[in-house]
C-alpha cells in the first residue's frame, strides 16, 4: 500500500514564484529517490476558523497563503529507505539555504493509506 508524506505552511504571497521554483527542485529530487508522485497545492478557498482551519495551523498572516502538498512513496519502507538520500542530496542543501517560508510552522508527517479510490 503506498505511504504519503504531507505538510503544509504558510508562504509570504509575494514569494510564490520562488517557492514553485523550490518546489521543482526538491520535487525532482524526491522521484529520482523512488517516490511516485509530488503534489503541491496553492491556498485558493481556505475559509479562516475560529477553533480549527488551514490557516491556524501554520499561523498563517494576512499577506500569506497556506501552501499544502504531499508525496506519494510505493509504501513505507520505500520512503524510510529514500529519506535519508533526500535529505543529503546537494539539490536539497542549496534549495534549503533559502527557503521562501517560516519553516518552524511548518507541519508534516507520514500517513499511511486507508483508502484509495482512483
Amino acid at each position: 500500500m503506498p505511504y504519503i508524506d504531507c505538510f503544509m505552511a504558510a508562504v509570504p504571497t509575494n514569494n510564490r514564484e520562488v517557492y514553485l521554483e523550490q518546489a521543482k527542485i526538491s520535487a525532482q529530487v524526491f522521484k529520482d529517490h523512488g517516490a511516485i508522485s509530488i503534489i503541491e497545492c496553492w491556498g485558493d478557498d481556505i475559509p479562516d476558523g475560529k477553533l480549527t482551519s488551514f490557516p491556524l495551523a501554520v499561523k498563517c498572516e494576512p499577506e500569506e497563503t497556506v501552501v499544502i502538498g504531499w508525496v506519494t512513496w510505493p509504501d513505507k519502507p520505500s520512503r524510510d529507505a529514500a529519506m535519508p538520500k533526500v535529505m543529503q542530496d546537494k539539490r536539497m542543501e542549496m534549495a534549503s539555504k533559502s527557503m521562501p517560508f517560516d519553516t518552524k510552522r511548518l507541519v508534516f508527517g507520514g500517513f499511511d493509506v486507508l483508502l484509495e479510490l482512483r
